[in-house]
């Protein structure tokens, strides 16, 4: 017998060949799981088209047995609500943020978050596929802050800014600025390679790690294009640079990767920015430096934000951490570090002026910089749980390039 109060739909001479599915469809739409539909029809292969048709969707059904009344043929219990009511396929999550899942199924491939997912397709060539190894809760947020302060090079600096610079001072901004090209460029290669591997699940992180790449490439435009803008040449990359940003490129773990690359190198960088707005000698390089820094600042608060979030749900990453800190140092202990042109080039641009005193001013100041990045990198770690003695001999052992 049909429950009291089912709903029945009356398909009259209507089959499956020719549609009927579409109003059973459409009459589920609006039932809860494990509520009842009495289905009636004129049609001779109703019930087996219907029975066929419950079994792909995910519903339950029963051919009408004697005593239904006004000629019901069959009963559809309404299956799950994550089902698909035509696949039977599942639901990948739910849309927002809220909905991601802590391990999404290979097989959900490129599917967007919240969408049914079919059974069948090709899995996903992704390994991130552990929520607690690429997320933080502020992704969603920065990720809409990035979006919004997206800057075009061509508009957001003035390159026609009158000024005029000794040739030792040009040759010194040159100089520091290939220095950051290059560093920028490893800057774009190491999220670009982890974002190929993110399960499209955490779209949030995707974006996140695609806008950080394309704030690295207009860095590379910026500073490359400040560099050349008097007709000079491109300064000197060192061997000992290259070979430190390498262990950057070769670093295969999501979240060491972020803290050598965000949390360490490009803090260090945020001072290195701010001290090179201050004592820019030109207008252009001023502009360039502060637009670099703001974006710069968003990459290191994700970095903090993933490693702060990982490091509440597993406890031993702290020492993976500062393993991966040790293995860099040795393996660059026998490198000479920051190219002696580009410290000279600092000295130069903080001395303002070619006098004794002046060269002793641009030294200290440098001295200062690196206090500064020092101390930064110390305040980075202690938020992220080191305790003060072992964060102030984790930021001693950072890379002498900086990044």
């Amino acid at each position: 017998m049909t429950a009291p109060g089912a709903p029945v739909l009356r398909l009259g001479a209507l089959g499956f060949d020719r549609g009927a599915h579409l109003l059973v469809r459409r009459t589920l739409d609006g039932l809860r799981p494990g509520e009842e539909l009495a289905v009636a029809g004129g049609d001779p292969a109703l019930a087996v088209h219907l029975r066929a048709w419950c079994r792909t969707n995910g519903h339950g059904m029963r051919e009408a047995g004697p005593g239904e009344p006004d000629g019901v043929r069959a009963r559809i219990v309404r299956g799950r609500a994550d089902l698909d009511r035509r696949t039977g396929a599942v639901r990948a999550g739910g849309p927002g943020p809220g909905g991601v899942v802590a391990h999404p199924p290979p097989a959900w491939g490129l599917a967007a978050r919240g969408a049914l997912v079919e059974a069948g397709g090709p899995p996903g060539p992704f390994d991130l596929t552990d929520r607690d190894h690429v997320w933080a809760d502020v992704a969603p947020a920065l990720y809409a802050r990035a979006a919004a302060s997206q800057w075009d090079p061509a508009r957001a600096v003035d390159w026609d800014a009158p000024f005029v610079l000794p040739d030792e001072v040009e040759r010194a901004v040159v100089q520091v600025m290939t220095y950051l090209v290059e560093n920028e460029q490893a800057a774009l290669v190491v999220p670009a390679r982890l974002l190929a591997r993110v399960h499209p699940h955490f779209r949030e992180v995707l974006q996140l790690l695609a806008v950080q790449a394309a704030d690295e490439a207009r860095h590379m435009e910026v500073f490359t294009r400040r560099a050349l803008l008097r007709g000079g040449e491109m300064g000197t990359s060192s061997a000992g640079g290259r070979e430190s940003l390498h262990t950057l490129l070769t670093e295969p773990d999501f979240s060491l990767a972020a803290f050598l690359l965000s949390v360490l190198g490009e803090g260090s960088f945020l001072s290195l920015l701010e001290f090179l707005e201050h004592h820019a000698p030109d207008p252009v390089t001023r502009r360039v430096t502060a637009l670099a820094r703001r974006d710069e600042a968003r990459h290191v608060a994700f970095g903090v934000a993933h490693l702060h979030h990982r490091s509440t749900v597993d406890p031993a990453l702290r020492g993976r951490l500062r393993a991966a800190v040790e293995r860099r140092h040795d393996a660059l202990q026998d490198t000479a570090g920051l190219n002696q042109d580009v410290f000279d080039s600092l000295v130069v641009l903080a001395a303002g002026e070619w006098t004794p005193e002046a060269i002793a001013r641009g030294h200290d100041a440098v001295a200062g910089l690196r206090a500064a990045m020092d101390e930064g990198r110390q305040r980075r770690l202690v938020h992220l749980g080191f305790p003060a003695d072992e964060a102030a001999e984790l930021s001693a052992l950072h890379t002498r390039n900086f990044m």
